[in-house]
């Protein structure tokens, strides 16, 4: 079993209560816990030492992508991040000065989001680092957005550039909070999820969410110079388009949101976050599945996204 048949596997049957509003599969689940005006984002997210960073990895950066994998999720939901707990893992002969500077990065990236760290477990675990973080965070309620809204017609969208995250961006990358919540305050954002995976392979989660296909407009995903970079140095490396499909952990937001509105959205973008690329790259259609539109014609995408056991 690959990572994705595992979890279909093991959440077949998964006991539920009246407070889920949404259960396993979504960035979050989404609870309803009686508070006025709001529901409740609950995720958790690990990062594993030779699979998230390596032990040359800066520890401060360590620390600080273990809560930003979580941000992420939230941010794909419209939420605002509140509090969070931390479990970590560690061989028996760990490095404590380490581990203090993987704290002082989560820290900050805490402070920066207004998230208070309110505990968590110590364990051991044999020959390499564990994180996980379990990140509680709040929606208005009617607000959250879900990977199981896109409709035929939508246009579908990007932020930022995609591809070659090995090159750093992956411990740098910035959680799309504010730009998510600005979005759903401002227009009708129909589906919306993070891309940790992959466009290749998360795009597929939203479509089998929604029960639709996509078509992709080759020219017009935004592939990041680091990705093209590697293309061009290496015979060997993926072709840049490739791996802005397939190398995943970009960390950006892809949404739907109606075509009619398409155009509006990129001019108060541009306004907005002037620094930030956003890019239409296809159209929600009939079917399902993703096809790739190019000068010589439509074809099927069989490639995915980074997953596990794979």
């Amino acid at each position: 079993m690959n990572e994705f048949e595992l979890i279909t596997h093991l959440t077949k049957s998964l006991p539920t209560n009246e407070n889920v509003v949404v259960g396993a599969g979504d960035d979050c689940a989404v609870l309803d816990l009686g508070v006025p005006e709001k529901l409740i984002l609950f995720k958790t997210d690990a990062v594993v030492e030779g699979i998230h960073f390596t032990k040359a990895t800066p520890p401060e950066k360590i620390g600080r992508k273990a809560l930003a994998r979580c941000l992420s999720d939230i941010g794909a939901m419209a939420g605002t991040p509140t509090t969070a707990l931390v479990t970590i893992a560690l061989p028996k002969d760990f490095d404590a000065a380490f581990v203090t500077k993987i704290y002082d990065g989560l820290n900050a990236l805490a402070e920066k989001t207004g998230v208070a760290i309110v505990g968590g477990e110590t364990t051991t675990n044999p020959e390499r680092i564990l994180i996980s973080i379990a990140l509680i965070g709040t929606v208005p309620r009617g607000k959250q957005i879900l990977r199981r809204g896109a409709k035929i017609g939508d246009a579908i969208f990007v932020t930022g550039e995609l591809g070659g995250s090995l090159a750093e961006k992956h411990l740098d990358f910035e959680p799309r909070l504010a730009e998510a919540r600005w979005l759903t305050e401002h227009f009708t954002i129909h589906s919306m999820m993070d891309l940790s995976d992959g466009l290749g392979g998360d795009l597929r989660h939203l479509l089998n969410a929604s029960k639709v296909g996509a078509e992709i407009l080759k020219p017009a995903v935004p592939i990041s110079r680091a990705a093209k970079l590697r293309a061009k140095a290496s015979s060997g490396a993926k072709p840049a388009f490739v791996a802005a499909l397939t190398d995943g952990e970009d960390f950006e937001l892809l949404f739907t949101i109606a075509s009619k509105d398409a155009v509006k959205l990129l001019d108060a973008w541009k306004a907005k976050f002037p620094k930030l690329k956003l890019s239409c790259v296809g159209k929600i259609v009939a079917g399902d599945g993703i096809l790739i539109r190019d000068k010589t014609g439509s074809h099927k995408l069989n490639a995915n996204g980074y997953v596990h056991f794979a």
